[in-house]
């Protein structure tokens, strides 16, 4: 490998985002020739600038695979670069950078697959995932056997990959007190949620949450990072059952390592999750997880050990997982330390890349 392509054309930014330039700094790290596709107007793009990367700019939808001439003015550019390998993330650039790849004849075409949900088994799936994509990578067991489900004997398991995402070790390490960090101060234990605002992160199952929680007259604060469509339903939800002094919506939250600092305990109610990505972060700053026990979290979340796992989608036994670790302080403390051991022995940012590297150089 001499000039890898880490190409990405979502204008949003999130974890898949945020790992993509972790990913690419490590690599340059490594000693390897960097370049970053990415929207022109995304943070991607301009992280990709502060970082001092050269960098492509490419605007991809989900059609562009049968847009002729954007494939042609992708393959130049790839030529032009002299990419030889080229690692993408996202669904519609699985389907035109891989075939504009293909057609520039790079040696390896990577594909990072973060979604637990199915391919669907159609000609285009299948022309790409057998022919142009030349290594195929799941962030997890789960997000494997999603891959695999539509593409019996058609994809052998050999060719999908494992390797779990990674974190960057200075995370494992706690900043300096900066006192009051929350918008609203916190009343009794400190309860945090960040992702996306969607039905598929689940948000609306913390409102029933926190409705069981203060039925039982439990102190607690639940603050909820983040964006998205629901933001109002939430919003509307939370007035609608007097939750206003308990639960807290902080919208966008720059510095989610001081966010997980300062949180006593994580909740996930995600109904899938390729990779929890935001569970390894709350874990490297000591703290506890519940989550459904649903897709990937059981891969990350030891039950009983590094967290608690909920029945799937059951609220009641959701908050009933979440008060047995609010009213145990030496329960979460010890699943806390555990938790952060974990994230230390499975998911450090430069031995995921070191996996990586090894499998798309063996091949």
């Amino acid at each position: 490998m001499k000039k890898i392509c880490f190409f990405n054309s979502s204008d949003f930014w999130g974890g898949g985002e945020k790992l993509h330039l972790e990913n690419a700094i490590e690599f340059r790290n490594r000693g390897y020739n960097i370049v970053i596709a990415a929207h022109p107007n995304s943070e991607l793009w301009n992280k990709a600038k502060k970082n001092g990367f050269e960098t492509i700019g490419v605007q991809i939808n989900s059609l562009s695979y049968i847009n002729i001439f954007k494939l042609i003015k992708l393959k130049r550019q790839f030529k032009l670069q002299k990419i030889d390998t080229l690692i993408f993330t996202t669904s519609q650039d699985f389907k035109s950078a891989s075939i504009a790849g293909y057609w520039s004849n790079i040696s390896r075409i990577v594909y990072l697959r973060g979604l637990a949900v199915p391919i669907r088994n159609n000609l285009i799936n299948r022309f790409c995932m057998t022919r142009t994509c030349t290594h195929i990578i799941a962030n997890s067991e789960k997000t494997k056997k999603t891959i695999l489900q539509n593409f019996q004997g058609i994809l052998p398991a050999e060719r999908v990959q494992t390797i779990y995402h990674g974190i960057h070790p200075d995370l494992l390490e706690n900043k300096k007190d900066e006192g009051h960090y929350f918008k609203k101060k916190p009343n009794g234990i400190i309860l945090g949620n960040a992702g996306r605002l969607t039905k598929q992160k689940g948000q609306h199952q913390l409102i029933e949450v926190a409705r069981h929680l203060k039925k039982e007259k439990i102190k607690f604060t639940l603050f909820i990072a983040g964006t998205g469509d629901l933001f109002d339903e939430l919003a509307e939800s939370i007035k609608k059952h007097d939750l206003q002094d308990e639960v807290v919506m902080l919208g966008f939250v720059e510095n989610m390592e001081t966010f997980m600092q300062k949180i006593d305990l994580f909740l996930l109610p995600s109904s899938w999750e390729g990779f929890g990505f935001a569970i390894v972060e709350a874990m490297a700053k000591s703290k506890p997880v519940v989550a459904f026990n649903t897709t990937s979290n059981p891969e990350i979340i030891s039950h009983q050990k590094t967290g608690l796992l909920a029945d799937f989608p059951d609220s009641k036994d959701f908050a009933r997982k979440t008060k047995e670790l609010i009213q145990d302080d030496t329960l979460r403390k010890k699943m806390g330390k555990a938790a952060k051991q974990s994230v230390i022995e499975r998911f450090i940012l430069q031995d995921r890349v070191e996996e990586i590297e090894k499998y798309i150089s063996d091949k």
